[in-house]
């Protein structure tokens, strides 16, 4: 029985080689290779257009210069929304649950969409500081508080996908426990706690998906503003 309900977000090692890595590189195994062939078959072919859609989605917002970043999006949002689902399996380890990892993507890809806006239109990125109209008085506190929510961006993307899939997996493992504790003396009521189990788990599987889209979405939203 494990000591205590966090351990299974302790990143595990086998030998001493660290398998969040092993974890990391997993999703990229997953998905087929598309063929020189004219024709795939039904798999490759319901990749690609949802590849397509997402794409086209995401990047329709944006102008020609942010459609560069199509393919590295993209792949993030594929990688993510793999990574969190493998994570609701049995006996697996979800590495996005760590908020180093979550940081580790977030940190660099904000800081790519500022220097962006910093080097192509540094009036139009530093007017984002200061809204248009404000009075002369509150300019300086404007100006500080504009400041810290620009660098507080990333760690909002980190903190939002940590928190939530951490909450869903704690709250699936606390009411798994209750059905096995439950199940010798009131089988009905474990067999109720039991769908409820279920109906979570669906919940926990569009959360993985829904906050990859969102931390994808809001890297395109940052980009959108410095280009």
């Amino acid at each position: 029985m494990m000591a205590s309900f966090f351990d299974q977000f302790v990143s595990p090692s086998y030998l001493g080689i660290p398998l969040i890595a092993i974890a990391i590189t997993l999703p990229w195994i997953l998905y087929p290779s598309s063929s020189s062939r004219w024709l795939n078959n039904r798999l490759i072919t319901l990749q690609e257009w949802f590849i397509n859609q997402f794409t086209n989605q995401l990047m329709t917002p944006l102008n020609m210069g942010g459609h560069k970043w199509a393919l590295l999006l993209t792949s993030l949002m594929i990688f993510l929304a793999t990574t969190n689902m493998l994570g609701l399996l049995p006996y697996t380890f979800t590495p996005t649950t760590q908020l180093s990892l979550n940081l580790g993507l977030a940190v660099p890809l904000w800081l790519a969409t500022v220097v962006i806006g910093m080097r192509n239109q540094p009036t139009i990125a530093l007017g984002h500081l200061l809204p248009e109209g404000t009075p002369i008085l509150l300019i300086p506190m404007l100006i500080i508080i504009e400041t810290i929510s620009l660098f507080i961006r990333p760690l909002a993307l980190g903190v939002r996908l940590t928190a939530n899939l951490t909450a869903g997996h704690l709250l699936i493992q606390l009411i798994a426990t209750a059905v096995f504790v439950l199940l010798p003396m009131m089988p009905m009521v474990a067999i109720l706690t039991a769908i409820v189990l279920f109906l979570l788990t669906l919940l926990e599987i569009a959360v993985a998906m829904i906050q990859a889209y969102v931390f994808v979405l809001l890297l395109s939203l940052y980009l959108q503003e410095n280009i």
